[in-house]
Order: C-alpha cells, then sequence, then structure tokens
C-alpha cells in the first residue's frame, strides 16, 4: 500500500484542501504516513500572505524532501501559484501545481498520467472543490464554500494566488452539510477566502443571509459556524437571524486591519473606523454573549505613532474577545510593496506584541464574563494531552476543559463553566 503525507500551511481554506485530498486518496487505497514511517509522496500545501509564510513554506519543502528521501515531491498552494519558478530551483520537487491545479492531484497520484495531459483537460474559471467522502479528520469540519478574491487591498497577495470569487453551487453547500451531518458532525464551519461575496457569482445571484436563512431552516447540521467576514458583508440580516437561531455560534470574526482612517484608505478597505465600531457594538447590543475576534495589521506604511494610537485605543474601547495581530509583510506585486514610507521592522514587532497584549486581557475579561454560566462544548474526540481532560470549544469560542468519560467525544453537551484555568482554558463541569 503507498503512503503519502500532506503538510498544510495557511488558512483554514488550505487546510480543508489538504483534507479533501487526503480523504481521496484514502478512498482509493493509499495510507497516511505515521510520524516515523517514509512516504512515498509528500504534498506541501503552501502559503504566501506574509514573507514569513513563504520562508515556512520553502522551510517545510526542504525538511519533507530530507524527510523521505526519493519520494515524489508535490508542491501546491498560494506561494507555489506566485513564485512557481523559485519552487523549481529547489532539488527534489517532483511537480509545482498552482491553486486551480490543486484538484488534479488524486488522479495525478493514482493513474500516473502526464500532468500536462491533465492540464489540457482545461480547469476553467468555476468553482472547483475536491469534496471529501469521509470528514474524519476534524471533530468541526470545514466546508469550503467560496474562493478566490477581488478586494485588491493594496497590501494583499491573495487575490494573484486564488483569482476572482467563485462560490460552491447553493444546493451542493446542502448537500455536502447533510453529508458532514450524517458522519456523524456536530458543527460545520463554513470557509472561503472572501466568503461574505458567497453566492455573487452564481445564476441566478445569491448570497451567504439567504444561505444561512435556508440552512438554519433545515435540520441538517445542529451547529454552523462562519470563519472570518468582512466588515462591510456582516449584514444586519445575519446578525439577527444568528440572534433568533441556536444554530449558528455566536461568533464573528471581523478584519479590522486598522483604526485609523487614513491608513484604512491607503489600504483600500472599504468602511471607516466609526462604521467598524458601530458594527461591533451592534453585535454585542443583539448578541452580549458573542466571541467577536478582530485583525490587526500593524507597521503599514505611513503608519504613525498618533496612527497606531488610533487602533489601539479603538480596540481596547471596543467589547471584543480576542485579537489576531500581524506585522506589516510587504509582498512583490502588490502596491503597498512599493510605497516609500515603510516603517521599521523593530517597530512593527513593538507594535503588534503591544496590540497582543491587549488581546490577551480581552481574551481574560471575555472568558471571565461566562464564568458560572451554562454553555454549549462541542467536545473534541482527542482528549487535552496535558491534562488527560475532555477538551472542546463553546459556540462563541471559549476553548474548554472537562472531566468526563469518552461517550462524550464528538457531542455536544451542556455544561457549567466553573474557572479559568492554568492553561487559559475555561475548567467546566458536564451537566447531566
Amino acid at each position: 500500500m503507498k503512503k503519502f503525507v500532506i503538510t498544510t500551511l495557511g488558512c483554514r481554506v488550505n487546510q480543508f484542501e489538504s483534507d479533501s485530498i487526503a480523504s481521496i486518496l484514502k478512498g482509493r487505497g493509499w495510507e497516511k504516513a505515521g510520524r516515523s514511517e517514509k512516504a512515498d509522496v509528500c504534498i506541501i500545501n503552501t502559503c504566501t500572505v506574509t514573507g514569513k509564510a513563504s520562508m515556512q513554506s520553502r522551510q517545510a519543502i526542504r525538511a519533507k524532501i530530507r524527510e523521505h528521501e526519493g519520494a515524489t515531491v508535490l508542491v501546491t498552494g498560494c506561494y507555489a501559484q506566485t513564485e512557481a519558478e523559485e519552487i523549481k530551483k529547489i532539488e527534489g520537487v517532483t511537480h509545482v501545481l498552482g491553486q486551480k491545479e490543486k484538484q488534479l492531484i488524486p488522479d495525478l497520484l493514482e493513474t500516473g498520467a502526464d500532468l500536462d495531459q491533465l492540464r489540457a483537460k482545461g480547469l476553467g474559471d468555476t468553482f472547483s472543490c475536491l469534496v471529501p467522502s469521509i470528514f474524519e479528520e476534524r471533530t468541526r469540519p470545514y466546508l469550503k464554500i467560496q474562493d478566490g478574491c477581488e478586494a485588491f487591498c493594496t497590501y494583499c497577495i491573495v487575490p494573484y494566488a486564488r483569482g476572482k470569487s467563485r462560490s460552491m453551487a447553493f444546493d451542493d453547500v446542502l448537500l455536502n452539510l447533510r453529508r458532514i451531518r450524517a458522519q456523524g458532525a456536530q458543527e460545520a464551519v463554513l470557509t472561503g477566502i472572501h466568503l461574505g461575496a458567497y453566492g455573487h457569482d452564481l445564476d441566478p445571484k445569491t448570497n451567504l443571509k439567504s444561505l444561512l436563512q435556508k440552512i438554519t431552516s433545515l435540520d441538517d447540521m445542529p451547529r454552523i459556524r462562519l470563519s472570518s467576514i468582512e466588515p462591510r458583508e456582516l449584514a444586519p440580516e445575519i446578525i439577527e437571524l444568528a440572534s433568533s437561531s441556536d444554530r449558528i455560534c455566536h461568533h464573528f470574526h471581523i478584519p479590522l486591519q486598522s483604526g485609523d482612517a487614513d491608513i484604512l484608505k491607503r489600504m483600500g478597505r472599504p468602511y471607516t473606523p466609526e462604521y467598524f465600531v458601530g458594527l461591533v457594538k451592534s453585535i454585542n447590543e443583539k448578541l452580549p454573549s458573542a466571541a467577536i475576534g478582530v485583525d490587526v495589521l500593524t507597521g503599514f506604511p505611513g503608519e504613525t505613532d498618533e496612527f497606531f494610537r488610533n487602533t489601539f485605543n479603538l480596540l481596547e474601547s471596543l467589547p471584543i474577545a480576542y485579537v489576531h495581530a500581524f506585522p506589516f509583510s510587504p509582498r512583490k506585486g502588490t502596491p503597498a510593496a512599493t510605497f516609500k514610507d515603510q516603517i521599521h521592522p523593530e517597530v512593527m514587532k513593538a507594535r503588534c506584541a503591544e496590540i497582543r497584549e491587549m488581546g490577551q486581557k480581552k481574551k481574560t475579561m471575555f472568558y471571565g464574563r461566562h464564568v458560572g454560566k451554562n454553555l454549549d462544548m462541542m467536545v473534541e474526540s482527542k482528549r487535552d494531552k496535558k491534562t488527560g481532560m475532555l477538551k472542546g470549544i463553546s459556540g462563541n469560542y471559549i476553548s474548554m476543559l472537562a472531566e468526563g468519560p469518552a461517550k462524550h467525544m464528538n457531542t455536544l453537551v451542556r455544561v457549567k463553566a466553573v474557572e479559568i484555568g492554568e492553561s487559559g482554558s475555561m475548567i467546566c463541569r458536564i451537566e447531566e
């Protein structure tokens, strides 16, 4: 039996696609190599959203070539799309496949067909998705329903790597949710590169709000979680729907990037700080227990101390649950890479650390507000390695630990939050 290994860097969409390839290969008789086993094939699904991600992708490629000497090495993903020639220079790489070609990997390995022959069949610009036949990799499986982005923020390489926005057919989303549910999943995460653009390219056109309305009217999945969604696309109707339904997780991850109006304009972001503040307060008013996560990009060209302080103060004033902060990374081919007023790396690093420290305090405060309350815990299929306790997550994105038997794994259980543990997770008691 041939063995394979997949290394995945980057976003949930990449993770979904890697899981899909793995599932299809397993269905065709392949076996995933264990940690100490040599693989016949290594697949590296790369990321290039930052300079660090590109570096980590190169490191991962070289590491797999060393670990699995003589193996067929396939490199795909965003870094493969934008820097194919650089990857081809790495000795030991067999094939470099762009984003659209990712779907060719199972046939390439299974049939031994020539890659150029497979490419000649035509890949088109429509939505393509290798949907797993078995959603076994995750307790809360991802479902990619959208790909690509046409926003072209001045700092972002993703539209160049992923192409134009494309959506999974409306009925196919429902079909795949039923398949996930039939395999025992209690929660699915809807994900995409630009999730809020879902349905705009379909005929007839539709949108994320309509899809969620349909999903909540059916009995196909107990819990639905949304991945990151842009501020302008988190429609009031979606917030209202979440407030009236216990099936949509009260968890919204919303990219802010900067809390300064001038920097937002330079980034090409289509909203103001005031709009973002209003959105967060509206969610908090309708869903006081909702977890609101925020992405922030520090050190964007032209970000003065005053502009940074505007971002810090805005975040500090808002009822958010956590912050993901990243330093600006110039990406070749994007407008921001050519801006002259670049920020010194040490300044970026210090600003990023300050935001992260404040974000940790926000997270602790958010968790603290839930001590003593009853919550639903989605129990994972593996115990916490350090404590041996059941581990899981609440609908509003609180990491949880609880004592209990294995029968609770991969189920939704009612728990009472007792205290915040040393690890930062919420220690809970199962209410049976």
